[in-house]
């Protein structure tokens, strides 16, 4: 391989972006059986050794290359226009989980073992959207229900809510990514036009964004949750409302990195500052 041609980062940065799609293991288009005996045609060519000499190891024959299959498209962009317009012809929260459970134009809910709407309060003052369930919450239908979401309960007990009063809690995503993979543009664009009609119907007084994915997808942008996180902006919807939002670390993050708690914290004296300058608490 040509260095100068393929830098080292540059190979880096190919494998990261492999093991972000899920792509964790190489592997070829067909199973080799490393039992099989070599053709009859390689077996009659084989020349037989002097007599008393060992025997040499038979060569096998080499490998067929893999058959080169045509790429797989990604979803039709065609399918975030039929989502969007079924989300705008739903009246209610529940009409939009009863079309979002019978929607069939997002691949994941293929493999998912559930489709996971939302939990808390319809209506909360604090509404807060993810970025896609993981293994619990796949398992048990509801969000943020693993430890990253005990987690979160902590952090919002800590300034006196909870979502048994408080919050109304969702994901961009309604179906975990096969081996919780960063959901891709295609995946997002269809499930984000539902999540943009959720949190019309839901009229939050103030929006979460958990998560880098999260904030990239609802606010439209390329910034990262590191410039992103603590500053207030406000997310315009179709019908015409905006809502004051704010992006905020994952606590999945949290739990990796404890040293940004601090920050996360700053984010939660902001969101209690606004709620009592709404009027909301």
């Amino acid at each position: 391989m040509n260095e100068a041609a393929h830098p080292h980062e540059d190979i880096a940065s190919l494998l990261k972006w492999y093991v972000d799609h899920g792509l964790d293991e190489t592997i070829g288009e067909e199973a080799v059986d490393r039992f099989a005996l070599p053709p009859p045609a390689a077996a009659a060519r084989a020349v037989s050794p002097p007599q008393g000499a060992v025997a040499p190891t038979p060569i096998r024959a080499p490998l067929q290359a893999p058959m080169v299959r045509a790429p797989v498209p990604l979803e039709s962009p065609q399918l975030a226009e039929d989502a969007r317009e079924i989300a705008r012809r739903c009246a209610t929260i529940a009409e939009l989980e009863e079309a979002v459970r019978a929607f069939e134009g997002c691949a994941l809910k293929r493999t998912a073992k559930n489709t996971v709407f939302a939990d808390g309060v319809a209506g909360a003052p604090v509404m807060v959207v993810g970025e896609a369930p993981g293994a619990d919450e796949d398992r048990l239908g509801k969000p943020f229900v693993g430890v990253s979401g005990q987690l979160m309960d902590r952090m919002f007990d800590a300034i006196g809510m909870s979502r048994e009063r408080d919050l109304y809690i969702t994901n961009i995503l309604f179906w975990r990514p096969p081996g919780n993979r960063t959901p891709t543009l295609a995946e997002q664009a269809v499930c984000v036009a539902f999540t943009r009609r959720h949190i019309e119907l839901a009229k939050p007084k103030v929006l979460v964004l958990a998560g880098g994915t999260a904030a990239k997808a609802m606010l439209e942008t390329t910034e990262g949750i590191m410039r992103l996180r603590g500053k207030w902006t406000s997310l315009k919807l179709d019908d015409g409302t905006e809502v004051p939002t704010i992006p905020t670390f994952h606590p999945a993050y949290l739990l990796r990195t404890p040293a940004s708690k601090r920050q996360s914290w700053l984010d939660l004296l902001a969101i209690d500052k606004k709620l009592k300058e709404l009027g909301a608490k």
